[in-house]
């Protein structure tokens, strides 16, 4: 397996979309000497966005937290996440009623931008009257409820109505520690979807449509082209099948997920092959 500078090949693109968790962050905080790594693209004018199934905060709030990092370059504009896109789909879908979301107060922001009457699960009293005024139920974010009496309320809500569930991050799991995991949203949404036989309605990567935002939402200001994207993240079945199958390069770094002694042996066997391998950003 060859191992690539990223420094190196980053110099063959315009522009790049980095994954949040893994690639810039992990539970420890920063990346390590990530601040040399964002001197270096303003020096070669490589312009840069994050685009993250992370639907835990605002856009404005994940902005804040680079910020304070001192990563300042990574403005509001910068964060392209597929909390955007439920938001938007709500927008258009949900005109009345209630919203009930798994989640936390600050993921709550993408529904309560837009006006709507938001309820959290752990609030939700099944035998109240008010039930049936719930429009739509929205999965946000793995903390925020407590697993065991919220998941089975959620379970229930769904048997009793048919209410469409959308998942605001499609990610099942994220790096905790150089060698754990932790279940995201993405995961529970799952886990419930599997025990209702309901499907859910999913943003985020893989899927396109999620590219598609990102790549509109780039090319505002800008006239990219797909050759002019690189596409950086750590999982292979998010970041880089979805950058492949939206036609950009891909860069699988080995500094979150995808574990360095592994990566090989998942690379055959999924058959999602990246352009490049590199440890991290920062090489």
């Amino acid at each position: 397996m060859y191992i690539d500078s990223f420094k190196k090949i980053v110099r063959q693109y315009k522009a790049v979309f980095f994954d949040a968790f893994g690639v810039l962050k992990n539970s420890s905080g920063m990346i390590p000497n990530i601040g040399d790594t964002f001197e270096y693209l303003k020096e070669h004018n490589i312009d840069f966005y994050v685009l993250t199934n992370d639907a835990s905060r605002s856009p404005s709030q994940l902005a804040s937290f680079y910020q304070r990092n001192g990563l300042h370059d990574i403005t509001v504009d910068k964060i392209i996440s597929s909390g955007m896109l439920a938001r938007d789909y709500l927008r258009h879908k949900v005109k009345d009623g209630r919203v009930a979301y798994l989640g936390t107060k600050d993921s709550a922001v993408y529904l309560e931008a837009m006006d709507l009457i938001t309820i959290p699960i752990s609030k939700l009293d099944l035998q109240h009257r008010k039930t049936h005024e719930i429009r739509v139920l929205v999965l946000l974010d793995d903390e925020g409820f407590d697993w065991r009496e919220d998941l089975n309320k959620t379970i229930n809500l769904l048997r009793r109505t048919n209410v469409p569930v959308v998942v605001a991050n499609t990610d099942k799991t994220y790096p905790v520690s150089d060698d754990e995991i932790a279940v995201a949203i993405g995961g529970i949404a799952g886990l419930i979807e599997h025990v209702v036989g309901k499907t859910f309605i999913r943003f985020g990567k893989p899927d396109a449509q999620i590219f598609n935002f990102a790549f509109q939402h780039i090319n505002q200001n800008n006239n990219y082209v797909k050759d002019d994207v690189l596409m950086v993240g750590d999982t292979l079945h998010t970041d880089i099948i979805g950058g492949n199958k939206f036609g950009i390069d891909t860069a699988l770094v080995l500094s979150g997920n995808t574990i360095p002694d592994q990566a090989e042996f998942y690379i055959k066997t999924t058959g999602i092959v990246p352009d490049f391998i590199c440890e991290s950003i920062t090489s």
